[in-house]
Parts: structure tokens; sequence; C-alpha cells
């Protein structure tokens, strides 16, 4: 009898840890209820809506996470948009990897890093509402991607000259200084 025989071997792997935690459920339903639970308890007490007791904001976030989580709406939502986030977190992380080679400026960083944000969060969007079948998808085809890219340019360029504008009309606009005589 070798040294190994009288041990009893596992294998559990990391994959297997989390099949059986989705087996659980608690993927399904005690993430997103952890998730409703602490944005509803956060806003409640940040806002001091109804008051400050600390018990009855508890309880109404603990009834609205108990009462999202009845139906499948909630998990089925958090499964198909939390890969795609995930996978544009990467993307954000890439594009700043690269950024941080190529540029050495900081005056426009802030606006770059703005369009790259918004175009990864409405590709994220789409991307996960095409595939909610709840409400019925949104038929969102990648090949329609010119006209979408057109209409975030166009939009981007109104933003832009109405930001320019409202810059250019308060810089114009110089306040008077007026003296009064105390004598």
């Amino acid at each position: 009898m070798g040294l190994i025989d009288g041990f009893v071997t596992y294998e559990n792997t990391l994959t297997s840890v989390l099949n059986s935690w989705a087996d659980m459920g608690v993927f399904a339903y005690v993430l997103p209820f952890l998730i409703i639970f602490a944005v509803i308890f956060g806003i409640l007490n940040k806002t001091q809506l109804l008051g400050g007791n600390k018990g009855v904001q508890a309880t109404i976030a603990l009834a609205a996470g108990l009462l999202s989580l009845q139906f499948d709406y909630v998990a089925n939502f958090f499964a198909t948009i939390f890969p795609y986030a995930g996978m544009g977190i990467g993307i954000l992380l890439v594009a700043l990897i690269l950024m941080g080679l190529i540029s050495s400026e900081k005056g426009w960083h802030g606006w770059v890093w703005f369009i790259i944000g918004i175009i990864v969060f409405l590709v994220v969007l789409l991307t996960a509402l095409s595939d909610v079948a709840w409400i019925g998808g949104l038929n969102y085809r990648w090949a329609d991607w010119r006209g979408i890219l057109l209409f975030l340019v166009i939009v981007g360029l109104v933003v832009w000259l109405i930001a320019k504008g409202q810059t250019g009309e308060t810089s114009k606009k110089k306040k008077k200084k007026v003296y009064v005589d105390e004598g």
C-alpha cells in the first residue's frame, strides 16, 4: 500500500465549485438579491426619503429585493448584461493601456474617455438587450453599424456645438465693476 492510497482525493476545481453554486441558485437569486437590496437600501439611507430609521429602510429594501426575484426577469437580465459588461470593461482596459502608450498630453483625455465610455456603454446595452427574450429583443443587427456610427457622430457634433456655444456666450459677457463712493 502506497502513501497516497489511504487519502481521499477530491476533484474540486474552481469550475466545479462555481457550477455547484449555480445549481444552488447563488448566481440566479442570492447575488441579484444582494445587489438590489444594497442599491435600494443605499438610496433610501442617503436620501433620507423615509426618515432616518434604518429598520424601515432595510424592510423596504428587503421587500423590494425579494419581490424583484419573484419571477426570473431579474435573474435572466443580470445573467445577460453582466457578461457583456465584463467584456466592455475589458475593452476599456485595453483602450486605457493603448492610450497610455501613445499620448503624453493630459488635456484631451477626459473627452476621449467620455466618448469611448459612451460607445462601449451603448454597444454593451444594445447587445445585452438584443439577447433578452422577455422584451422581444431589439433585433439588433451588426450590419447596420454605419447608420449607428453616423447617428453617434451627428449627436456628438450637436453636443460639441451646444457646449462650445455656451462657453462662448459666457466669455463674451463680462461683468461690469461698479464702484460706489462711500465718502
